[in-house]
């Protein structure tokens, strides 16, 4: 043993151990002994570690009023400004983490959790939606806005207003005035918006609750929590005759003077059977489509080798129109 401790002390561990084949842990246990356990799977105690006292006393600290929402950093760096050290920053970690306390000790704000809006028309004049959005002006950082208000289940645009600066105020009298032209009774109706300034500004809630509306947001950056509105502003921005900006305010409102009656009477709607929204929010879907299945018809009867697909079925429009319709989990099998 003495010559292996000469040699140990002549050469360098990672020496002896590539000689002899074994690892460092194994050199030390053979030339040193096994160090004693308190017991099984526990280690010793350090000699360094805080008394039972002190770890109260850390505790009791770190509880008091003046740090319970201070990380530990925090408590120690205070307390050397105050010429005072009771424990390390890993130390008072270990000591929480004891005791389950390990979270976050900061005061923050807590912010409710908005539950995602689940809303399905049937028929119109049941769920509106509206959103504002701007319009480049005549030079650079000029903008106007444009409120608009649209039927889910038509498309179609029941009210819009063009003005230079949003506000509630503003806001407010576009919604008063599109829902008494509508005739829509308490109770009737909901209207949905995004949560932007005007949307949830007191005087507008404040009205939509007088009015008997039940109002509904989209959930905080969220947009395709208000789609149809979205959907209708690409339709107005990529128009052909949409300009990059406009020269004027009056320019602009001439253009949407053209653009909303095309786009209620003459553009026709992927989503509503390639029908116009006017004809589907003024009740003439029913006609429409069934006149279109008798051209069908006829032609089929004309000429039926024409019809691949067999014999022409008559189009139908949804029975329900969505803002995120729920999702239903699939039985377990």
């Amino acid at each position: 043993m003495s010559a292996a401790l000469d040699l140990a002390q002549n050469y360098p561990e990672r020496t002896i151990c590539a000689a002899a084949g074994v690892s460092r842990s194994t050199l030390r246990r053979r030339l040193y002994g096994t160090p004693e356990k308190t017991a099984k799977g526990q280690r010793p105690l350090p000699h360094r570690a805080l008394s039972d006292a002190e770890r109260a006393e850390v505790l009791a600290l770190l509880h008091s009023d003046r740090f319970a929402d201070c990380a530990p950093a925090v408590v120690v760096a205070t307390l050397l400004d105050e010429a005072i050290y009771r424990c390390s920053v890993s130390t008072m970690y270990r000591l929480l983490r004891a005791n389950d306390e390990v979270r976050e000790r900061r005061r923050v704000a807590r912010h409710p959790e908005y539950t995602k809006p689940e809303l399905v028309a049937t028929a119109p004049r049941q769920i509106f939606s509206w959103d504002i959005t701007k319009l480049r002006g005549p030079s650079k950082g000029e903008w106007f806005s444009l409120l608009v208000m649209l039927d889910i289940f038509s498309r179609f645009v029941v009210g819009w207003m063009l003005v230079r600066r949003a506000n509630a105020d503003l806001a407010k009298h576009f919604i008063a005035q599109t829902l008494e032209r509508e005739g829509i009774e308490p109770g009737q109706a909901i209207v949905h918006a995004d949560r932007g300034t005007e949307m949830t500004a007191q005087p507008v809630c404040s009205l939509l609750d007088r009015l008997g509306v039940v109002r509904s947001h989209s959930r905080p950056h969220v947009s395709d929590d208000n789609p149809f509105s979205e959907a209708q502003f690409r339709t107005l921005k990529y128009h052909q005759t949409f300009p990059d900006r406009f020269g004027s305010f009056e320019h602009a409102r001439g253009f949407l003077e053209v653009f909303f009656p095309w786009y209620n009477y003459d553009h026709r709607h992927s989503g509503i059977a390639m029908l116009t929204p006017a004809t589907v929010h003024h009740g003439e879907s029913g006609r429409v489509l069934s006149a279109r299945y008798d051209v069908m018809q006829a032609a089929y009867l004309h000429k039926p080798e024409r019809f691949v697909r067999g014999e022409p079925k008559q189009i139908v429009l949804p029975d329900a129109v969505w803002i995120n319709p729920p999702v239903y989990d699939a039985p377990a099998v």
